[in-house]
């Protein structure tokens, strides 16, 4: 090679690595992301579509930066295994209730589906405990501290207040339920068994089967416009509304704590965001939702019962009892159900007192 080549070779060769040292390190924020999600809920629950809903609002907002591909329960590991599934990045993330976590800690049964509220929640009071004064942190430190699982956990898409459920045959007392096989899932499964009723804990697929081979008399799922989905009206014909072992629902988000660690920043904002924007878009759904599913059960001769007041005073009692045996047995519980006692103290009488009762406003207009 002749020197003026080298020269040649060498200047090109010193331009290139130029370019290079002046090209923009790669943006982290330009980073996508492809996220496996479980739900612990079959797809024929209408609740399913608010992960749907939650995952193409991320997408979108992340200008498509971010895929998270949602499955139905039991489509990749059982919907029971779910949090220890997403803990060992079986699964980078699910939509779970923290109903089925209470066989590993009862604590659980307070992060939502906790009868009679507790202390007289509605949904937004869960929500305003949560983000206003303390739930989110005591719902990771159940998951990270107590259950010792690293995940990150939000709250999301609140069911609403569920209805006593469904029987094939009439019921017209706390005793009654003693003669009866049903499904019930967590502490609830708890509370119902204190009336003699023996209680079967699974999923959501698994109920229509059970009741269809006879093995359970009556089942408790979520509401109007989930339970029609589910089929429960085809074979039993009772359905009794209100309950006070789950009135105010919420659901979890569950990400693995080295996926949400992975995620950049902003990301992360905007699942925070959307797990808000989900859980009106649901609220929302469901109030329509069951009003149509109402019509739909009348016309297919379910008959509607209003739950008696003596199953209503029993589940309380029962709950109070089951409450009491866990402040003495578990730290943990105790300290939470403080801070919700706390957070329900200053609340829920001011709503009670400054605001016409829901019922007294709606019979002026229409009577039940």
């Amino acid at each position: 090679m002749t020197g003026l080549k080298r020269i040649t070779v060498w200047c090109l060769a010193l331009f290139a690595g130029a370019l290079v040292a002046m090209a923009p390190a790669k943006d982290a924020s330009a980073q996508e992301f492809k996220l496996q999600f479980q739900t612990a809920f079959p797809s024929s629950f209408y609740t399913h579509n608010s992960f749907l809903y939650f995952a193409d609002r991320v997408k979108a907002l992340s200008n498509g930066r971010v895929e998270i591909i949602v499955q139905p329960g039991g489509a990749i590991v059982p919907s029971f295994e779910l949090l220890d599934a997403t803990a060992r990045k079986v699964l980078d993330g699910g939509f779970s209730a923290s109903a089925y976590y209470v066989g590993k800690n009862r604590a659980a049964a307070l992060f939502g589906p906790a009868p009679g509220g507790p202390w007289g929640f509605d949904w937004i009071d869960y929500w305003g405990w949560v983000y206003d004064g303390g739930g989110l942190e005591l719902h990771n430190r159940l998951f990270t501290e107590i259950l010792d699982r690293d995940v990150v956990v939000f709250p999301i898409s609140p069911v609403g207040n569920q209805p006593l459920g469904w029987f094939n045959r009439e019921v017209t007392s706390w005793e009654d339920l003693a003669t009866i096989k049903c499904r019930a899932t967590g502490i609830t499964g708890e509370v119902m068994s204190k009336s003699g009723m023996k209680t079967v804990n699974m999923s959501g697929g698994e109920i229509l089967p059970a009741v269809e081979r006879g093995i359970i008399d009556c089942a408790e799922w979520a509401g109007p416009a989930a339970d029609i989905d589910m089929g429960f009206y085809q074979i039993l014909k009772h359905y009794y509304l209100p309950s006070a072992h789950e009135p105010a629902t919420l659901i979890e988000l569950i990400i693995n704590g080295d996926v949400w660690r992975s995620l950049p920043k902003d990301i992360q904002e905007i699942m925070k965001s959307v797990s808000w924007e989900a859980t009106l878009w649901q609220v929302i759904q469901t109030h329509r939702l069951n009003a149509v599913a109402i019509k739909k059960l009348k016309e297919a001769g379910v008959q509607f019962h209003k739950t008696p007041d003596s199953i209503l005073d029993g589940q309380m009692k029962a709950w109070e009892e089951i409450r009491d045996q866990a402040i003495a047995e578990n730290p943990f519980f105790a300290e939470v159900i403080e801070s919700q006692r706390v957070y329900a103290e200053e609340i829920v009488p001011a709503r009670q007192f400054s605001q016409v009762d829901y019922d007294w406003l709606a019979d002026y207009y229409w009577k039940k």
